[in-house]
Formats: C-alpha cells, sequence, structure tokens
C-alpha cells in the first residue's frame, strides 16, 4: 500500500482543496493524531469543535467529532456555523483542553482548513501543532456510529458558542453608546461566519454579503481592498455611512474603510488601536508584530516608551507571547490583530468596534483619527501584491533572495536586510520592500511601502521587473 500524504499544518492550520486532499478520511487522520496527543497529556481530554460557512463544514466537523469521541474524548460541538474567535473563546470560558476550527480562513472557495486552538483561548503553539502532526497514522477507519449515540454516551454535547461570544461582547463594550453613535456603520462579512453578530449588536448597521454562501460568489473572503469593491463603493454613494468594516471568512481578519471610500489596511489599524489604547485610555504593555509589519509600529511603540517586538509571520506567534507577558497590541499584515482586555486570539469584530469606540467617544472620523496617526509617524502607503508562479520559480527567487543576490530593485537602492521569515528591503527612501513565499496558499507575496500611492506602486512594478515576474 502506498504510503499516505503527510499532513503539514502551514502558517495558520493545515489547509487544501476540498475533494483533493481536504478530504473526511484526512480529516480522521489529523483528528486521530489530536486524540492521541491528548490521551498522552490527560486521560479525559475535552475538545470544542466548530466549523464556519464553508461548503463541506457540518460534514467535517461530524467526522472530527465521531473521531475524537470514539477515542474517548469529551466533545462540546457548536450548533450552525461559527467564527474562529467563538470557538477560542469557548475554549477559554468552559475550560477545555482544545479547540478545532474547520476553517480555510480567507483561502479561496476551493478550500477548507482545521485550525488548532490551545486552552489559553488563542492558536496552539508552535511546538504543541509540531506535537500532533508527527502523531498522525497513515490512515484510521471512520467510526459508523451517529452523533446521536455519542450524545446518549454522555461523551458529546451541543453549545450555542454565537449567543456565549454575543453576551461576551454585551460586556466589553457600550452598546447603547453604539447604537447612538453619529457615525453609521457598514460591514461587509464577505458571506463569513460573522455575519450574524453585527446584525444582533448593531440592528442600524447596514449590512453586506451577511448570507450564508458557501462558495462565496466565487471570490476568496480575504479582506483585500481587490475583494471589498462594494463596500467601498457602498461608502462612496451613501453620505450618512462613516465606517466600513469587513471581516474574513472565519471572522478574525480585519480591513477598514473611512467616510470616503477609502480602504485602510491592518498596518494603519494597529497603529489606530495603539495610540487609542494608550495615548486616550492610558494602557501599557508590549507591542507583538509580525515580520510584514510596518516599521511605523515600532516608531509609534518607541515614542510611546512601549517595547516591541517582532515575530515570524503567523499569529501562534504572538499568541504565544500574549500568554505569557502583558501584550498591549498583538497584529500582523494580514489583518489578524488581538489586544489587550480580550482573549489572545484574532478578532475581526472585536477590533473593528475598539475602532467603532473610538470614533464615538472623539467624535472624529476614521479620516480625522489617521491624520493623529500621521502626526505621529508620518504618512505612508502600502501594498501588496500576490503572485501566483510554478513552485521551482517561487522557491528560485527566495533562495536568491536570501543568497544576496538582488543589490538593487531597478532605481530603489536599500541600505540593510532582514531575513526572519522571508527577506525584508529596508529602503534609503524610508520604505520598504519584503519578498516571502505564502505558508498557506502557492503565492510569492511582494510587498512594498512608499511615502505616497504612486511611490509604492513604483516599487512593486520595478521589484516585479526586477524579479522577472511582469
Amino acid at each position: 500500500m502506498a504510503a499516505k500524504m503527510p499532513i503539514k499544518f502551514g502558517t495558520d492550520g493545515w489547509r487544501a482543496i476540498i475533494a483533493q486532499e481536504f478530504t473526511t478520511e484526512n480529516v480522521a487522520r489529523v483528528s486521530a493524531g489530536l486524540a492521541a496527543w491528548l490521551k498522552q497529556k490527560t486521560d479525559t481530554p475535552t475538545v470544542v469543535v466548530g466549523h464556519d460557512c464553508r461548503f463541506g463544514g457540518e460534514l467535517f466537523a461530524d467526522v472530527t467529532t465521531r473521531i475524537l469521541c470514539e477515542a474517548g474524548v469529551k466533545v462540546i460541538l457548536a450548533k450552525g456555523f461559527i467564527s474562529t474567535p467563538m470557538i477560542s473563546l469557548a475554549v477559554l470560558t468552559l475550560k477545555a483542553d482544545q479547540g478545532v476550527v474547520i476553517t480555510a480562513s480567507h483561502n479561496p472557495p476551493s478550500y477548507n482548513g482545521y485550525k488548532l486552538k490551545g486552552a489559553h483561548g488563542g492558536p496552539s503553539s508552535p511546538a504543541d501543532i509540531a506535537a500532533v502532526e508527527a502523531l498522525i497514522p497513515e490512515e484510521v477507519a471512520i467510526p459508523k456510529q451517529t452523533l446521536a449515540h455519542y450524545e446518549a454516551a454522555g461523551v458529546l454535547r451541543y453549545e450555542n458558542l454565537e449567543d456565549m461570544y454575543v453576551t461576551y461582547l454585551q460586556t466589553k463594550f457600550d452598546f447603547e453608546a453604539l447604537r447612538n453613535s453619529p457615525f453609521k456603520l457598514v460591514y461587509d462579512a464577505m458571506y463569513g461566519a460573522g455575519q450574524n453578530v453585527v446584525r444582533r449588536l448593531l440592528p442600524g448597521a447596514v449590512l453586506i454579503h451577511c448570507e450564508n454562501n458557501p462558495g462565496f460568489e466565487g471570490t476568496a473572503p480575504e479582506p483585500l481592498h481587490k475583494n471589498l469593491q462594494l463596500l467601498s463603493q457602498t461608502l462612496r454613494d451613501t453620505p450618512e455611512l462613516k465606517l466600513g468594516l469587513a471581516t474574513d471568512g472565519d471572522a478574525d481578519r480585519i480591513a477598514l474603510y473611512d467616510e470616503k471610500g477609502n480602504y485602510v489596511d491592518a498596518h494603519h489599524i494597529i497603529l489606530l488601536l495603539l495610540h487609542y489604547l494608550h495615548k486616550y485610555k492610558g494602557m501599557s504593555g508590549k507591542v507583538a508584530v509580525a515580520f510584514s509589519a510596518t516599521d511605523r509600529i515600532k516608531r509609534m511603540a518607541e515614542q510611546y516608551g512601549l517595547p516591541v517586538e517582532v515575530t515570524p509571520i503567523g499569529f501562534k506567534y504572538i499568541s504565544e507571547i500574549m500568554v505569557h507577558e502583558d501584550v498591549l497590541v498583538g497584529g500582523e499584515e494580514s489583518g489578524g490583530i488581538a489586544v489587550k482586555g480580550h482573549i489572545p486570539e484574532r478578532d475581526g469584530i472585536y477590533d473593528g468596534l475598539v475602532i467603532y469606540e473610538f470614533m464615538t467617544q472623539t467624535g472624529k472620523t476614521l479620516s480625522e483619527l489617521v491624520q493623529e496617526v500621521y502626526q505621529v509617524v508620518g504618512p505612508f502607503v502600502y501594498e501588496r501584491a500576490d503572485l501566483t508562479l510554478p513552485n521551482e520559480q517561487k522557491e528560485t527567487i527566495i533562495k536568491t533572495a536570501l543568497e544576496g543576490g538582488y543589490d538593487r530593485f531597478g532605481s530603489y537602492n536599500y541600505n540593510r536586510t532582514e531575513d526572519m521569515d522571508g527577506m525584508k528591503y529596508h529602503l534609503d527612501n524610508g520604505g520598504w520592500i519584503m519578498l516571502r513565499a505564502s505558508g498557506t496558499e502557492p503565492l510569492l507575496r511582494v510587498y512594498a511601502e512608499g511615502s505616497s500611492a504612486e511611490e509604492t506602486a513604483d516599487i512593486l512594478t520595478q521589484v516585479k521587473q526586477r524579479l522577472g515576474v511582469v
């Protein structure tokens, strides 16, 4: 018998194309590995299991649950679709040993995935994930018993995790003030798992793509400007709307739009959160950011006397710091951000509510608050190009970069490099370039920052020309 494909977790979970590699058989294998690891730690482990809005989510959650229950692991299964932050909160609140979310997050609709959440209420640590990987068997028989069988046996019970999450949020924010905010909000769920929460908590909000559509209309539910054109246009066409909020497929990533329909990326959101929590609310703590984040976050933190730690890309590294240290803001370029006072987990809705609170309390629009940030760190524009390339070409580019093979990029010289996770070039003009292979998709990511939109676009063009990928 041929050896089965090895299953490896990437930057954030194991992800694969549905019915190709992401099959009930392989989901069962991963679940068996998880069960074996948990049983090494404790005799009676408990796992919270749920799925988001993707195609096949209920089926894969069912298989996961049956494998775990058959192995003697108690399961708390979410009712209906849920977001990743809902699972993380539930693991912590219910004092479970582990969480499993069936989600491919922002990946294209053809993908599904398997995320592991630790007892601390955030992503499992890299060490724990590696330990689970090592125990994934070549094959495992999927039990024929139904979920009703395990429920009757007392090893399975159901919880409404959306209710739990909404009740929790009501203890964290003054929703009466937010409902009466002078700044009306429009929310784009991207057909993802956050769609019911904003509807329940902010009934006056305008909702976009807040229906259950497992195919996401063929668009990857990633909160990038190219995928949020309707949200931007809605703000431009509707003067009474002042803030646009978008979250990804499992609602742990965020993007914002100002009152003019301008996209506000994660770098700016991290700076806004840091500025608000420290300067306005007097909070302190470490700032933890991924390698692909703008250095202007370091600049603001240093001006505010806050320590900074840079991590490899993957929120699991930031979460691990948050568990052991006092962290004010932890975030990454892709829109995954966590803040003090919440769980050590990315949460697009929670972050959006903090910004909405910032606007409501100050009476300032998002564009005015961004200008406040610029007064501290200076104006900048960031862009990212995701290039689909053959693996051999992608690997050659990264290898060349790491070996110092690119001395300049057209007219742009650099004065130093960093290679923590990919290769980052610090330009003489104060901007930066970064090259990195995606950990979850067959992509080469090219990051660039300049002082204006024109300069940033020019940087990206000259980088692509230098790499020979125009």
